[in-house]
């Protein structure tokens, strides 16, 4: 049995041939064990993975000489666990699907990049804090009197942006993300709408929980950060800001309703997690008592629908929906 490491990178770099690159980055992470879940795109590599610590020396050689992904920052994760179980490897559009076009940013102008004690300060000089992830991210854990615009995926969030903060273009606006790929293009955009003085975090949440730690520095991030992967969350400070979506008890745990025909992404205590069988409504634990074959049948029928499919929203709000 080997330990493992949780690591996470991203680099803009323009990308030929991906289907070529795929298939190599699959068959040469594979042979060090890696899991994880890997995007390219024409415009770079976006990587969140879990690799045996004795391989990790290997791991960055192979990107510096197979990859030519040289000069390229991996941040370890604060918390392990078991965060990924397969290796995927995905070309996509975009490695952030912001869904803008070229036209609206430059990656070659992008905000400055601040350290822990620089964001700090910042802060404390009354800098325009921005958090540039979703809105069910934020509920968990944030930097205090941060401005969360309220959307569900990122492709509406740079449009979002730019309408709240239209009066703000000569402020001195601060950014942050998970780990930096989101402020990366997202500082551009803004930049090339005219705002000022633009920073982002170096490194976002994780490097800066990193940072704070072993510098032995009071966090301003207070409350979780959430992550992409099985473990959904790594705890920064003892804060608890979240709640549950069904009692509104103090919470800061989220996990899907245990309904596969509903799967809504929730924040539960361990009460409810009981009292409803780890489901997010009565109607799901019921229907869970039901014959997997039949709930199939049930559900295809379209007579019944979860908290799930009651909302529009890609990510709906369980404590917005009615009749829970």
């Amino acid at each position: 049995m080997f330990l493992r490491q949780t690591l996470s990178f991203y680099k803009y770099i323009k990308l030929d041939d991906l289907d070529i690159l795929r298939d190599k980055i699959y068959k040469s992470f594979n042979s060090l064990k890696i899991l994880g879940r890997i995007y390219i795109a024409d415009e770079g590599i976006n990587a969140q993975i879990s690799i045996p610590q004795k391989n990790i020396k290997k791991f960055e050689k192979l990107l510096d000489v197979d990859f030519n992904f040289g000069n390229i920052f991996i941040k370890k994760a604060v918390k392990e666990g078991n965060s990924f179980f397969k290796l995927i490897v995905k070309i996509k559009n975009e490695i952030v699907a912001y869904n803008i076009s070229s036209k609206d940013y430059n990656m070659n102008k992008i905000g400055k990049h601040l350290d822990y004690e620089e964001f700090n300060k910042s802060i404390d000089n009354g800098a325009i804090v921005l958090d540039m992830r979703n809105y069910y991210e934020s509920e968990i854990g944030k930097f205090k009197n941060a401005i969360i615009p309220d959307v569900e995926r990122s492709q509406e969030l740079l449009p979002t942006v730019k309408k709240m903060l239209k009066n703000n273009k000569k402020n001195k606006i601060l950014l942050y993300c998970t780990g930096g790929i989101r402020c990366e293009k997202a500082s551009s955009y803004l930049i090339h709408n005219g705002f000022k003085d633009v920073n982002q975090l170096n490194g976002g949440i994780i490097k800066y929980a990193s940072d704070v730690k072993k510098n032995n520095v009071k966090s301003k991030f207070i409350g979780k950060n959430f992550v992409f992967d099985s473990r959904m969350s790594e705890s920064i400070t003892g804060d608890i800001i979240g709640e549950c979506h069904m009692c509104s008890e103090p919470c800061d745990r989220h996990t899907n309703c245990l309904n596969e025909h509903c799967h809504i992404l929730i924040i539960q205590c361990s009460k409810c997690c009981r009292n409803f069988n780890n489901c997010c409504s009565r109607d799901c634990a019921d229907f869970l008592l039901i014959d997997k074959e039949k709930r199939k049948k049930i559900f295809k029928s379209g007579k019944i629908k979860f908290n799930a499919q009651k909302s529009d929203r890609i990510k709906p709000k369980l404590k917005d929906i009615k009749n829970i």
